[in-house]
């Protein structure tokens, strides 16, 4: 009898099937996971026990698949194989997916997760299906560690955040090869292919891991992506796969990617990525504690001599002129410091504070010793052009794509700020009339967002930057804008 038990063992050991599967289910280590075409499932990773995802009963008329995994925060590793640190086979990240090209009469397929963060993550992760009509994301990658890359690769600093992703290709059927990316550039290769990058911000203060990843939901398939978010800019093959945004710290906000062929009138998604622009992990302003002390008392005390100015501007003419000379040195010197230096945040706050007074006690200086009142309007003047041109760069105007271009943005960007202050220097009472609604709305606003916001935000994006988000030329007055709300 133990004969017969040993050889019904070893033959059960032999029966033919998938060997992944059948390892998988052997190793009290490994667990599995079984996900359906385009079904979310959530699911919890651990340190020491990786996981096995496994697709069952693939159609026949899908040729290849994506298979994307999120998390909020905390690192996943998702492979092809067990060995997940070989680069060319796996991703490690908080958005990560890989493409499986189907071989002929392929049914079933693997894939290896696994997460070395010491607490448990969650994720969740959907695989979708594609046919040969459609295009293949990152199929004609040369950049990056996969050889098809279907992944957004996000960067963001304190100003800027930088999406990047790999060229795609045309779809093909199974068994067949990829049709060769650069040997061709006509309408019968992968050069007709357009992209358009989509965006979509998350509920404001929203840092919640289940609203993320709810909303990640939201930004995986095709109809779902263009009935959600905003399409910011179209791309062709012959353009840059990188597009800027504003960084927007603590707003959470996800990015997709569309690749269509208008040819067959065909389209497929990346691989959604997401960012708060900030740190869940950082000691000193993380996500959830945004703002110093220096800030806030900073901008407590400028809002305040706003407000005075708003209200009281003219009968203290000289406290006005010494707010006016305040900003436009100020701001300026903070621009040269954050670009060129790599001084401390509380350093370069407190040399900005500095050198923004000598500003101010210049102009006053200037008029007291001289009364010279056009300087003084020639500094009001640019104040307000530079408002008025970021402003302007903020509406859909930024989005065109002659603007793309960094010299024909600055000379555009440059004029519109002089012109201000050369047509009302014609008419002086106009000027000083401008310039004190324009020292309104900065002051209430300001007192606003560190009375209600305790100062975590700029007084510009909460009007425009979160609805007319846009591309390069946005993202580069975002940056000047930026640099006066000193974060």
């Amino acid at each position: 009898m133990e004969l017969l038990r040993l050889l019904a063992l070893a033959m059960m050991a032999l029966q033919p099937g998938v060997a992944g599967g059948a390892e998988t289910v052997g190793n009290s280590s490994v667990g599995v996971i079984e996900f359906s075409v385009g079904k979310f499932r959530y699911f919890k990773l651990n340190r020491p026990f990786p996981e096995e995802a496994i697709l069952r009963n693939i159609s026949s008329n899908v040729t290849f698949l994506i298979f994307q995994i999120h998390s909020q925060y905390q690192n996943t590793t998702i492979s092809f194989s067990k060995q997940t640190r070989l680069p060319n086979s796996s991703g490690t990240g908080t958005d990560k997916g890989l493409v499986f090209i189907l071989r002929p009469e392929q049914s079933m397929c693997f894939w290896y997760l696994e997460t070395l963060d010491a607490e448990p993550v969650q994720n969740v992760a959907i695989p979708l299906s594609y046919s040969e009509r459609d295009p293949v994301p990152g199929g004609c990658n040369l950049e990056f560690d996969l050889d098809i890359d279907p992944n957004i690769y996000l960067e963001f600093d304190f100003f800027e955040t930088t999406i990047k992703f790999a060229p795609a290709n045309l779809g093909y059927a199974r068994g067949t090869d990829p049709p060769p990316c650069d040997i061709r550039t006509g309408q019968d290769s992968r050069w007709r292919l357009q992209y358009d990058v989509y965006q979509y911000f998350l509920p404001e203060d929203d840092l919640t891991e289940e609203g993320l990843l709810k909303h990640l939901q939201r930004m995986a398939e095709v109809p779902q992506v263009t009935a959600n978010a905003i399409k910011v800019v179209t791309l062709t093959a012959n353009d840059k796969t990188s597009v800027s945004f504003s960084s927007l710290r603590g707003q959470g906000v996800i990015y997709n990617v569309i690749v269509w062929d208008p040819f067959l009138n065909t389209s497929a998604a990346y691989v959604p990525v997401h960012t708060y622009a900030c740190s869940f992990e950082a000691m000193e302003g993380n996500c959830s504690s945004l703002g110093r002390v220096s800030t806030k008392v900073f901008f407590t005390l400028f809002a305040l001599l706003g407000l005075f100015i708003c209200f009281f501007g003219h009968r203290f003419w000289k406290t006005e002129l010494f707010f006016i000379g305040f900003i436009f040195m100020g701001f300026f010197f903070y621009i040269l410091i954050s670009r060129l230096t790599l001084i401390n945040y509380d350093v370069r706050l407190i040399l900005t504070a500095i050198t923004g007074s000598v500003g101010g006690l210049f102009l006053v200086a200037a008029w007291w010793r001289f009364g010279i009142l056009m300087l003084c309007m020639l500094c009001v003047g640019l104040v307000l052009g530079f408002l008025v041109s970021s402003v302007t760069f903020f509406t859909p105007l930024g989005n065109l794509t002659v603007f793309r271009n960094d010299d024909v943005f600055w000379v555009t960007f440059s004029c519109i700020a002089i012109l201000i202050p050369v047509v009302f220097m014609g008419c002086l009472r106009m000027t000083l009339l401008s310039w004190q609604y324009g020292g309104c709305w900065l002051s209430v606003e300001l007192r606003y967002k560190f009375g209600v916001k305790e100062g975590d935000r700029l007084f510009l994006p909460t009007h425009t930057s979160y609805g007319n988000e846009r591309g390069n030329a946005e993202s580069r007055t975002f940056w000047i804008l930026a640099t006066t709300s000193l974060h």
